[in-house]
């Protein structure tokens, strides 16, 4: 049996990154900056979305839905790295760090579930383009919004039930990370996390992986649609149009298999390598995304050129 104080901790120490600690004024500046461009680029970005009529389209409401999962990813892990490395301030509520946990995961399975329907979206366009607006209606948009928003709340939430029931005896209990996520702390209790593990293992297997599959799908369609073009300048067009959401899958999904792989097998790799490198992932994704959406689609860059260009005119 546990006794009470075991079941309800007051609060987890973040060490930051094990074995840099001389270094963490240092490595906070450029998470700094990347915080900032994230915040400045994506809060830019929905600005045009929302004032530009032309920009009212299905494929830029995904990313509006993009951007500001981006700015909840960044925001809900990079503030309390920098006050950890600037401030020494370690310590985070037994709540704090559940409330991190539930929307570090939830941004995630929500920006993996953004993406598919940013691939249904080019899929319906290149391949039914006639019928691109009576497939994709405003009812239609809102529906597969709805459905994103309440799937990943539906599987994330569990998260942290399954983290509150657990009990953790320890006066000071020490999270080897700058953030806290689900299975990390899991560990950290006295009682056995079966429970914990196979969830962590099933909820990505259902979400992300089986996104992965769809989005692939919706690709081979696309190609086998584009190569049936006649005019070289007709596919080149058609596959333009993929160019910058293909960018944000690879930035996305390829440090993420990454990290998991490597905390899987990668026993050898230092864990301050793989605590800095899942910074980098919650961290750059968010801050690339404006930029590459900005430099590759013609609407968002001649948006953006304008908006730049009345602000220095007046």
């Amino acid at each position: 049996m546990y006794n009470l104080s075991c079941y309800n901790p007051s609060s987890f120490t973040l060490v930051g990154i094990p074995g840099l600690e001389k270094f963490h004024m240092w490595i906070g500046i450029p998470f700094f900056v990347i915080y900032a461009m994230a915040v400045v680029g994506n809060s830019i970005l929905l600005y045009l979305i929302a004032a530009e009529r032309s920009l009212h389209e299905p494929m830029f409401f995904f990313l509006s839905m993009l951007t500001t999962t981006d700015l909840i990813l960044s925001t809900a892990t990079v503030p309390k790295l920098l006050s950890n490395f600037w401030l020494g301030s370690q310590e985070i509520t037994f709540s704090g760090c559940l409330t991190q946990v539930f929307f570090l995961h939830f941004s995630f399975v929500v920006d993996s579930a953004i993406l598919l329907a940013m691939a249904f979206d080019r899929y319906v366009a290149i391949c039914f383009p006639l019928r691109y607006s009576t497939i994709l209606t405003p009812q239609v948009v809102i529906k597969l919004a709805v459905s994103i928003i309440v799937r990943s709340f539906s599987v994330i939430l569990p998260d942290v039930f399954l983290l509150k029931r657990l009990p953790f005896c320890s006066t000071r209990i020490i999270i080897p990370h700058t953030y806290c996520e689900h299975i990390g702390v899991a560990r950290l209790s006295s009682a056995d996390i079966s429970i914990n593990i196979w969830y962590g293992f099933c909820v990505p297997l259902m979400t992300v992986i089986s996104d992965v599959i769809f989005i692939a799908v919706s690709y081979a369609f696309i190609l086998h649609a584009v190569f049936q073009l006649s005019s070289q300048s007709a596919r080149q067009k058609a596959l333009g149009t993929c160019g910058s959401h293909v960018c944000v899958i690879l930035m996305f999904y390829t440090p993420a298999f990454f990290s998991i792989l490597a905390h899987r097998f990668g026993h050898s790799v230092p864990r301050n390598v793989l605590i800095l490198f899942a910074n980098l992932y919650v961290s750059i994704p968010p801050a690339l995304n404006p930029v590459v959406y900005g430099v590759k689609t013609k609407q968002i860059r001649d948006k953006f050129i304008l908006l730049f260009s009345l602000q220095k005119s007046q």
